[in-house]
This record gives structure tokens, sequence and C-alpha cells, in this order.
């Protein structure tokens, strides 16, 4: 390939993401967090009376929480002012349904996300596709196929109207309460839009279940919340994009995701991120796994400002099985704390976790794990391998992993790298015809291979493509 039609590539992927569109809400709503703010919320969903409930206990849960600030080395979150923060925005579509056909969009929303690459995504045949723009659902369409075997895919707000008593059992109760902590009870209070996935007892759906969340305003919040079920013996897999174009005031994603994983079910849970650098990102994700059941995390962290995110599985049942491979990239003034926590609650249950990442230009990327295995556990096993990769002496990277072992009947394995990108490597490249920049983008795609591989294509490319712009410094 050229170097003109690579930088073609680039600059068309770049403007894939750096693009804005001039606000045209419905409902938007006043900065702050305010009791009357969050009754606007649920009164503009048309909620049932116990939604606005928990709303306002979350809501009294956060103003009653520290910020927290007493972990060592994470993230300055002092730039944050959630009270300067809009959190809620309906774009102008229905409020509950979105659309289902593409061509109902408004103009604009459907620009947005012609340059996103949704349209396409659904023309190579995944199972089901929405997409929220702000703080709402605005498409949502499953292939009939799968709606003839029960499962349900649709927009969250959808759910707790037509679903309500799959929704109040599930909902921020056991997986992810609003007590867990200070930005899970801000969610519980404002969250606005997501998705609902149920599977039922013994349907796989063979294709990915995809989500695209894109947050287009300056100085507001994007507060999505996902839930999936997946039934005895079940399986899916869910995808999830999300980018912002960059302003000059921050703004703040601070999504909930809860996933419940029954006997012998197996649920694949992927994220490609790639949130402006004045963003925020601040998530609660957790997955109860029963018996025998499978739960993987692959996901690919850049952009934004601060990041601090840690998927967790809770290994409930005998033989339950947790995966996690992460990448996490950090540039110019970035700092990326990124990880897992597993919780082996049960007999005969695996974790593995590979964390990757890479800094340059004196960004900073951190991995912060927990694994706990409890008395009784016996026979359960865990391995844990974090690798850093820097391009100077001024960027940084930290492991702090974390072990509780209760149980003397276990397999526990560590292992950690932290190197900066040699200079033998380089040349081994250039003698090959490579030049120095090109040898670079080598390098890192052999490092990045594990999550890669674990993508469909079109993923795998665009993540490859994502941290080729990120080392160039081309995306804001």
């Amino acid at each position: 390939m050229s170097s003109e039609q690579d930088h073609l590539k680039e600059t068309d992927t770049e403007a894939r993401f750096e693009f804005k569109k001039e606000q045209n809400a419905a409902v938007k709503s006043d900065k702050g967090l305010t009791e009357e703010v969050i009754r606007m919320i649920s009164e503009d969903k048309d909620e049932p009376d116990w939604m606005l409930e928990r709303r306002l206990r979350a809501l009294k849960q956060y103003h009653n929480m520290p910020m927290p600030t007493d972990w060592p080395g994470q993230p300055d979150l002092t730039e944050l002012d959630v009270e300067e923060i809009v959190p809620y925005i309906r774009p102008d579509v229905d409020k509950r349904e979105g659309v289902d056909d593409w061509t109902e969009l408004p103009d604009e929303i459907k620009d947005t996300f012609d340059k996103l690459g949704i349209p396409e995504a659904e023309k190579n045949a995944l199972s089901g596709v929405g997409a929220q723009y702000e703080s709402e659902i605005v498409y949502q369409n499953m292939q009939d196929q799968w709606e003839e075997k029960g499962v349900i895919f649709m927009n969250m707000d959808r759910a707790v109207q037509e679903h309500p008593e799959l929704v109040k059992e599930h909902f921020m109760t056991t997986c992810v309460p609003a007590s867990d902590n200070k930005f899970a009870a801000l969610h519980g209070a404002v969250w606005s839009g997501g998705s609902f996935v149920y599977v039922p007892e013994g349907v796989t759906v063979e294709m990915p279940v995809q989500a695209y969340f894109r947050m287009n305003s300056e100085g507001m919040g994007q507060f999505e919340h996902t839930l999936i079920i997946a039934e005895e013996g079940s399986e899916v897999h869910y995808i999830e994009g999300c980018s912002a174009p960059k302003y000059g005031v921050h703004n703040l994603h601070s999504g909930g995701v809860e996933v419940f994983v029954e006997e012998d079910a197996h649920v694949q849970y992927s994220t490609v991120q790639n949130w402006s650098k004045n963003t925020f990102n601040l998530n609660t994700k957790r997955a109860i796994v029963e018996e025998n059941g499978t739960m993987e995390w692959i996901s690919g962290s850049m952009g934004s400002k601060a990041t601090m995110l840690y998927p967790c599985s809770i290994l409930k049942g005998r033989g339950a099985t947790d995966t996690h491979i992460t990448i996490a990239f950090a540039g110019e003034g970035q700092d990326i704390d990124t990880g897992a926590k597993v919780y082996h609650n049960a007999p005969e249950t695996k974790s593995t976790i590979e964390s990757k990442s890479i800094s340059k230009d004196g960004g900073r990327t951190n991995y912060r794990g927990l694994v706990h295995i409890a008395d009784g556990a016996e026979n359960s096993s865990t391995a844990v391998e974090c690798d850093a990769l820097m391009f100077d002496n001024e960027s940084t990277s930290d492991t702090m992993p974390y072990m509780e072992i209760e149980e003397s009947k276990v397999d526990v394995a560590h292992e950690a790298t932290v190197g900066k990108i040699g200079d033998e490597d380089i040349f081994y490249l250039q003698s090959r015809g490579l030049d120095d920049d090109d040898a670079k983008k080598m390098i890192v795609a052999g490092f990045i291979e594990p999550i890669t591989e674990e993508l469909p294509i079109e993923y795998a490319v665009e993540l490859n493509r994502l941290i080729e712009l990120e080392m160039e410094g081309s995306l804001g």
C-alpha cells in the first residue's frame, strides 16, 4: 500500500471520530444533580414509580459518598465537577422506541452514525444493532430469526416498560447496587439509554449483537445501562463501541454494565472505546457467573483524559470460568487506570487475566487488579499476566496486582513485564526494509495481537488503526 493510500485511510479513520454536529435536542436537563433533575428525567421517560424511587435512593447515596481519592496512584479527578455536567439530553426522536428503520432518523443523527459505520455493521449481518446518541437509543434493530427464538434486544428504557419483572429483579440489585461506589450511585440516579439483552435457555446467538454509544455535545454526561441475561445453556457475544469529539470543557462517561451468566451459559463482552481526551471515563461493569458458566471480557481503552475501569466477575457456581483480555493506550496528558477483579466464591473455578498497555509522550497506564479466592473454593486456579510497553523515558507504566487467597488447595500464577521498544528491535526491522515508524507499528501490532484476534475482523482492523493514529498523535 502506498504512503498516499495510508494517509487517506488514516485521515478517513480520524474524521470518523473527530467530527461534531450542532446540537438539536428535544429535551435538555439543567446542569448538576438535584432531585428536580432526577424527577424530570424520570417523567420524560414515563417511568413507573419503582424506577423513580430507585433513582432518588441512588441520588441520596451519591451525595453521602466521598469522591474516591484514597487509591495509591489513581487518576486525578479534581478537575471533574459533576455539578457542571448536563446529565440528560434527549435528541429529537421518539423518547422510548427510537426507530427500527434507518431512514426514519433525523438527518444530523443519521449522518453521524453513517460516518461511524453503523449501517455497514448491520449490512455485515450482525444479529442486532443499537445506536445511542447523547442520552437515548435512537436506533435499534434485531434480526427476525433471533426474535423468533425469543431473544430480546432493545433499549433499556423500553425494557423498563415492556419487561418490568425481569428489569425490576436484575437492575442494580445484586450485581451492581448503587451503594457499590460513588459513580455507581451517580449512574443509578441519572442512567439513560443502553441495551437490554435476554437470551432464552439453550439458544446460541451465532452472530454478535452490537451497540454504539456517541456523546456529541460538550459538557454532557452519558450514563447508559447495559443489562444482559443469558439463561441456562445459552450463548451470546455483545460488542460496544464508544466515541466522542473533543471540546474545551470536560465530559463524563459513567456507564453501568450488569451481566447474569446462568448455568452452562457463555457471554463474551467486547468493548472498543475511543473517548476524546477531555472525557472522564468512570464505569462499573460486573458479571455474576453460575455453575459451569463462562464470562469473557475483551476491551480496548484509548482516548479519555482519565479512565478508571475494572470489569469484575463473581464466580458464584462450581466450575465457573472468567477471562479478561485488555489493551490500554495512554498518550500525552492521559492517565488510563484499568484492570480486572475476580471473586472465586466456589470450587473448581478458573480465571485468566491478560493485560497489555502502551504509553508514550508522558502518558501513564496502570494495571490495577484484584483476585480473591474464598475459603472453600478448592481446586480453583488463576493466572495473571501484565505486559507494558513504553515509547520514551517520560512515559510511565505501573502494575498493582492484589491477591487475597483464603484457600490452600489452589493454583495461583502472576507474571508482569515492563519495557521500552528496543533499539535493536527497530534496527532489525529497518534492516528488512521498514522505516522507523512502520517498524514501531509492527512491534505494537504484534504486542496487541492477543486482543485483536478475539475481535471480529472489522473491529480488529479499527483497533489497530486507532492505535496507529494514537501513536502519531492524530486523535484529539
